[in-house]
């Protein structure tokens, strides 16, 4: 496994959709595992393949419990509302106020090929959201309702 490169904003590849995963093969679970090993050394909570070059739908969650390999990944349900602090390992530094579901439900492929869903709340279901829109090229400072100030960043 590596570490790979996370791209920083500014690079144009984070502002492009990604494609489908057609089909699931070796270099489809390389990449996976060096996601979950870029993921776990950076300390986030997720990680889109766009962040490391790879315009493909592939996102990784980590719930707490586990890391979760979403493959082709669909948000199937929504509810309620969340609004607090987001940041993302693209954008160092930079921390804003967002509103995002308080509940959501994903429908994804795994590294087998099966098709499964997952739930979250606060935390996950805010993860959920925001590296799904990292496929479509969108960053959270897109939907931001309020980037913090230094003060407020320290204080957290």
């Amino acid at each position: 496994m590596a570490i790979l490169n996370i791209l920083k904003e500014g690079d144009e590849t984070l502002r492009k959709k990604s494609r489908p995963v057609e089909k699931i093969n070796l270099r489809t679970l390389r990449l996976l595992d060096d996601m979950k090993e870029t993921l776990k050394q950076s300390g986030g909570v997720g990680l889109a393949a766009p962040q490391v070059g790879v315009l493909r739908r592939i996102v990784l969650v980590d719930d707490g419990e586990k890391v979760l390999e979403l493959i082709n990944p669909e948000i199937v349900e929504t509810k309620g509302e969340q609004e607090d602090y987001e940041g993302c390992l693209s954008i160092p530094g930079k921390w804003g106020i967002t509103r995002r579901p308080a509940y959501v439900r994903v429908r994804a492929t795994d590294r087998r090929g099966k098709t499964f869903e997952a739930e979250g709340e606060g935390l996950v279901a805010r993860c959920f959201c925001h590296e799904t829109d990292h496929l479509e090229g969108i960053l959270f400072t897109d939907k931001v309702v309020r980037m913090l100030t230094e003060e407020e960043i320290e204080n957290m």
